[in-house]
């Protein structure tokens, strides 16, 4: 049978191999694993925030203190400039608390062991266990991204930077989000790309084949 399939797969190619999306039940199993160290703060808040906003890695990195305004239900946060924004209009989503794990209470306590009031959000530690007065970079992102995911068991090398943000829209999906609202916060101009998730989610659901064998 495997080398049948082996043969299928040569004569009519195999397509990309896309990266997994950290799905919501994932986040909360790597927020729970992470260890309550200054990085372990840090990698919990960039985690929750990259999920809960459905941010680009890019975006996540760029963050200011400045761009975040705790409210009542959650956070209000700017986006000054992201890949569909090249002129910098910027644009403001809203990233609510959580019950089991909170995006709002996981970045106030990173902020508070951080001491940090201004400027980037999310930084380097350095081996003595300080905060360095730099940005985190994307490529970092990825490698939280990777070790949180191996910490509970999962394939590393099958997660990547985007992985937050397709989570986010994949789950959101799949418990019956309105398309539009997930626009808000992805920010996507085009319904066509966002309805990939939606497929994705539901790809067993309702299926015509459902019975048949």
């Amino acid at each position: 049978m495997k080398a049948t399939l082996r043969g299928i797969r040569r004569s009519v190619g195999t397509a990309k191999a896309r990266k997994a999306p950290a799905l919501a039940e994932h986040v909360k199993a790597m927020v729970a694993a992470s260890p309550n160290s200054l990085r372990g703060k840090r990698d919990r808040a960039l985690v929750l925030l990259g999920f809960a906003g459905a941010f680009r890695r890019s975006e996540l990195v760029a963050l200011d203190v400045a761009d975040i305004e705790e409210v009542e239900l959650g956070l209000r946060i700017i986006i000054r400039r992201s890949k569909t924004d090249q002129e910098g209009m910027g644009s403001v989503i809203a990233v609510m608390r959580g019950t089991v794990a909170c995006p709002v209470r996981a970045l106030r306590e990173w902020l508070i062991a951080a001491e940090i009031t201004a400027g980037a959000l999310f930084r380097p530690i350095n081996k003595a266990n300080r905060v360095r007065n730099a940005r985190l970079t994307s490529r970092s992102v990825a490698n939280v991204i990777k070790e949180m995911a191996e910490r509970i068991g999962l394939d590393a090398d099958t997660f990547s930077g985007h992985s937050l943000r397709s989570g986010f829209l994949t789950s959101a999906a799949s418990t019956g989000a309105s398309i539009f609202k997930m626009m808000d916060v992805s920010r996507h101009r085009s319904i066509e790309t966002l309805r990939g998730y939606v497929r994705d989610s539901e790809i067993f659901k309702d299926h015509a084949g459902a019975g048949l064998l």
